[in-house]
């Protein structure tokens, strides 16, 4: 299974790494994804996710790990951004190349859950009054619970 895991500090093309991905991956019948953006809510001006370097990528890693267990792929991308993003510039883009759909889905699934509510990343949004830092909602963590055994 190949596996495309980056964490990146400038803005990307969700669509030019999926069309990648897709090329890389001929043998699939099934190719899910998932792009997560800034969104433009209200007064937002940025968003700055920060990290502890030394956990991060390493916990992405073991993040695609435990979805290959989990899962039979072809293949999985992860790519998340950090530093400085506008409203509608992309943050996050994961992708999974299955043999049948239902892998895929539920690979990208998890892998989002995880990415969301229990990740090394620290959000917080600068609005008209000033910084604001963004804890994941308790919906986020449910959603990331359901997956324990």
């Amino acid at each position: 299974m190949k596996r495309d895991v980056a964490l990146l500090d400038t803005g990307f093309s969700p669509g030019k790494a999926l069309g990648l991905f897709a090329k890389a991956h001929p043998e699939a019948g099934a190719i899910a994804s998932f792009v997560g953006k800034v969104r433009p809510d209200g007064d937002v001006k940025v968003l700055e996710l920060s990290h502890y370097a030394p956990l991060t990528l390493p916990g992405m890693d073991a993040l695609a790990g435990e979805v290959e267990a989990r899962w039979t792929l072809d293949g999985l991308l992860m790519h998340h951004r950090i530093g400085f993003m506008r409203p509608g510039a992309p943050i996050v883009l994961v992708a999974a190349a299955a043999r049948h759909r239902r892998d895929a889905f539920e690979a990208i699934d998890f892998a989002m859950d995880h990415l969301k509510s229990r990740s090394w990343f620290w959000k917080r949004e600068k609005r008209a009054d000033g910084w604001h830092w963004i804890e994941p909602r308790a919906a986020d963590r449910e959603d990331a619970a359901r997956w324990d055994v």
